[in-house]
């Protein structure tokens, strides 16, 4: 079975923090490129990070080797470093405190075991082009997203 090579980007944006969030991903197989976004009313940036990474890897339908790009460090080091300490630690950080955003730590540890990811950081808003289309996607999401929240009600 062949293995499909893949290049993923994510990006997560939040205005405010906590606040409205949004979610960037590009995903390129080949010549072929899907762009991915989505909204969340009340959210953190950290959230938004994480999501992003989880639905890209959700939708792929078979084992992939992926390159994914990130510009968010707790993303890379807490899916490369520390989440080996926190499953030791059942979920705990090194001072005892329950790790933040489990639920979808728990959702990408399940999910990145089925591909082999190259985990790659880049520095945000430094002009790398895959980080600054999924920064744009994420903050449209959430200028799309409070708009249709503070929408007026339709003329009677």
């Amino acid at each position: 079975m062949t293995v499909e090579s893949v290049h993923i980007h994510t990006d997560g944006a939040c205005r405010h923090n906590p606040g409205p969030g949004g979610w960037g991903a590009l995903i390129q197989v080949g010549a072929c490129e899907y762009a991915l976004s989505g909204f969340c009313p009340e959210t953190t940036n950290n959230r938004m990070e994480l999501t992003a990474v989880i639905r890209s890897l959700a939708i792929l339908l078979r084992p992939c080797q992926i390159r994914l790009t990130t510009d968010s460090i707790y993303v890379k080091d807490g899916i490369t470093q520390w989440i080996h300490g926190w499953k030791q630690r059942q979920w705990r950080k090194s001072d005892g405190k329950p790790v933040l955003n489990i639920d979808l730590w728990q959702q990408l540890d399940h999910l990145s075991h089925q591909h082999q990811i190259h985990w790659e950081w880049v520095k945000g808003h430094s002009g790398h082009e895959g980080n600054t289309r999924v920064d744009t996607l994420a903050r449209s999401a959430i200028e799309l997203g409070v708009r249709q929240l503070i929408a007026p009600d339709p003329p009677a």
